[in-house]
């Protein structure tokens, strides 16, 4: 019985170690999977990759949209070459007669300088010019020499002549200014300038500008543009004083 019983137990082993092949240990059964561990820490950023390519163009507005601000003014090129005369016009019918007076300049040189112009609109002579009747009972004469120049030489282009750069007090004189102004088809500068408080304007001598005529969204230079220019509709414009303008002034 003995012998027996040993030789169950060698068997047994023997059955037992046939899987390993020889092997030092043996595969076991696989056994339960255990619980998942905790999420570690998570990691730092990564480095900023390349710039990606532009993407396609949005979709158009809608049509009718409100324009944007106006950009600011370039620096002046330089004068062009003068064109040539146009066709001389329809000789237009006579204005009424009015009083006449001698030109208020400072010398010959200087009244024959001058192109006078008024409304109606009139050539006058070196010698006789048609006085303008303000709203002040004044007498007021516009004038032009029909040079295109920047503010500062259209200043003393007047003062040498004995009068002013022309300044609008009413709607009267405005017309006159502006006649001058279609007739040559230029812009002309004002003898109006912004004062300390950006958006405020005045005379040149400082006092408050009692009368204007702002074009929609005008002045809006907001301390850049310090110079006011009469536009061909008669209309104002807040400017920078170095674009070449026409000359008129009054006396």
């Amino acid at each position: 019985m003995p012998l027996q019983k040993l030789l169950l137990v060698v068997a047994t082993v023997a059955v037992f170690c046939l899987p390993c092949l020889g092997e030092e240990k043996c595969a076991g059964v696989p056994g339960i999977p255990g619980t998942p561990g905790a999420n570690g820490l998570p990691g730092r950023d990564g480095r900023d990759g390349m710039k990606g390519d532009p993407g396609p163009p949005g979709p158009m507005g809608p049509p009718n949209g409100l324009p944007g601000a106006p950009g600011r003014d370039g620096l002046p090129g330089p004068e062009g070459p003068k064109g040539a005369p146009g066709e001389k016009g329809e000789r237009g019918p006579p204005g009424p007669e009015g009083e006449t007076t001698q030109l208020p300049c400072s010398s010959a040189q200087g009244a024959a300088s001058l192109h006078v112009i008024y409304p109606p609109l009139r050539k006058a002579s070196r010698q006789q010019v048609r006085n303008i009747e303000t709203d002040k009972a004044e007498s007021k004469i516009f004038a032009t020499d029909t040079n295109a120049v920047n503010f500062q030489t259209t200043l003393q282009t007047c003062q040498n002549s004995g009068g002013s750069i022309a300044k609008p007090m009413n709607q009267k004189e405005n017309d006159a200014v502006w006649a001058i102004v279609k007739e040559n088809n230029q812009y002309a500068y004002l003898g109006i300038q912004e004062s300390p408080v950006p958006g405020q304007f005045e005379y040149l001598d400082g006092m408050a500008v009692n009368y204007t005529n702002w074009r929609q969204y005008e002045p809006n230079g907001n301390g850049a543009e310090n110079c006011v220019e009469m536009h061909t509709d008669g209309l104002w414009n807040d400017k920078n004083c170095n674009q070449y303008r026409l000359t008129v002034c009054e006396f």
